[in-house]
């Protein structure tokens, strides 16, 4: 189907709309769904690279390097929520493609113009805000956020319990081990490989008096009165709350741009109004980020990078020129 020069150049009927409508949606999930079961069968590395960043903040702290799993299922749902919201990420250019070929007839060729532009343009800003995110924002937060809880203690220093202390006094030795020693004595003392996590076999307590001995994980020294372990779902829900909420604030140049091609901002306007752009930037940080300062500053600087980048797209790509068509070979005149 040919695009519009003119109002009358095509129509078609509401049920043509409905068949082409259904046709699209088909297409759409074509792709998407085949890839989900690909990638659930592959999900570890996804896990993988979203822990990634999470690993070295628990291993500066002195804490188990590890996530938990506090239900039977927890692990599996984890991976195909994954797995969807994975498969529509790589699947949105096809998805977008199949929504374009939907609506494309309806547009004139000058709204097109505007089309062409605003999609590659929101690729660049969100594959930006996610990168920006991933290796600068999250590392810094995390870092922060659990600082938060390690700095809670009690005056006398850590406390733990006797058997535990008795036990590494008395022992002149600590073996490093792949695994649990098959039959342990009383006082044995090891560390596990790679965790390198101390465990400590003990003296059962009397209401256990069937067991031989008691194997008992020894704590880490921080001194804190709160032990932070994270679960599986709560950081990747995190994680992909931080990525969505990062995605959309990243598009704020090209809404802007749409609204001043729709004639309801101007250039002037935005610079005359800067202070509350700004003010507004800076609740937008607070609202995506954690409640800490250093967070927020880091999410504030991007967003008012975008705020003038902004102004600057109204002036160097006006309505009129997308509309014409003219853009590209305007530059080529000043080259």
């Amino acid at each position: 189907m040919t695009p519009l020069n003119h109002p009358d150049d095509h129509s078609m009927s509401f049920g043509d709309h409905l068949e082409d409508l259904r046709r699209r949606i088909l297409w759409a999930v074509a792709i998407p769904l085949p890839l989900a079961i690909v990638i659930f069968l592959f999900s570890d590395p996804v896990i993988e690279m979203l822990y990634r960043p999470l690993d070295p903040v628990l291993a500066s702290f002195q804490l188990p390097r590890r996530l938990q799993a506090l239900g039977p299922a927890e692990v599996l749902v984890t991976k195909l929520k994954l797995s969807l919201i994975a498969a529509a990420v790589i699947g949105a250019p096809w998805i977008l493609w199949q929504a374009w070929l939907f609506v494309r007839p309806g547009l004139y060729r000058r709204e097109q113009r505007f089309v062409y532009f605003l999609v590659p343009g929101s690729t660049v800003l969100t594959a930006a805000g996610l990168s920006l995110m991933y290796f600068i924002m999250l590392p810094l937060m995390l870092r922060i956020l659990v600082l938060f809880g390690t700095s809670l203690h009690l005056g006398g220093g850590p406390t733990m319990e006797p058997r535990i202390a008795a036990a590494i006094e008395g022992s002149p030795d600590i073996r490093v081990r792949i695994a649990d020693p098959e039959t342990p004595s009383p006082g044995d003392i090891w560390l596990r490989w790679p965790q390198m996590e101390m465990y400590v076999a003990v003296v059962p307590d009397d209401h256990d008096a069937t067991a031989a001995v008691e194997i008992l994980l020894v704590p880490t020294p921080s001194g804190s009165i709160i032990s932070q372990e994270f679960r599986l779902t709560t950081y990747i829900n995190f994680v992909l709350l931080l990525m969505l909420g990062i995605a959309v604030a990243f598009q704020m140049p090209l809404v802007i741009l749409l609204l001043g091609w729709m004639g309801l901002v101007s250039e002037k306007e935005l610079r005359a109004k800067r202070k509350y752009a700004f003010f507004a930037c800076a609740a937008t940080a607070a609202v995506i980020t954690p409640a800490d300062a250093m967070s927020m500053i880091v999410m504030l600087i991007p967003l008012v990078a975008l705020y003038e980048l902004s102004i600057l797209l109204l002036v160097i790509v006006p309505a009129s020129r997308v509309a014409e068509g003219t853009l590209l070979q305007r530059r080529r005149k000043k080259n």
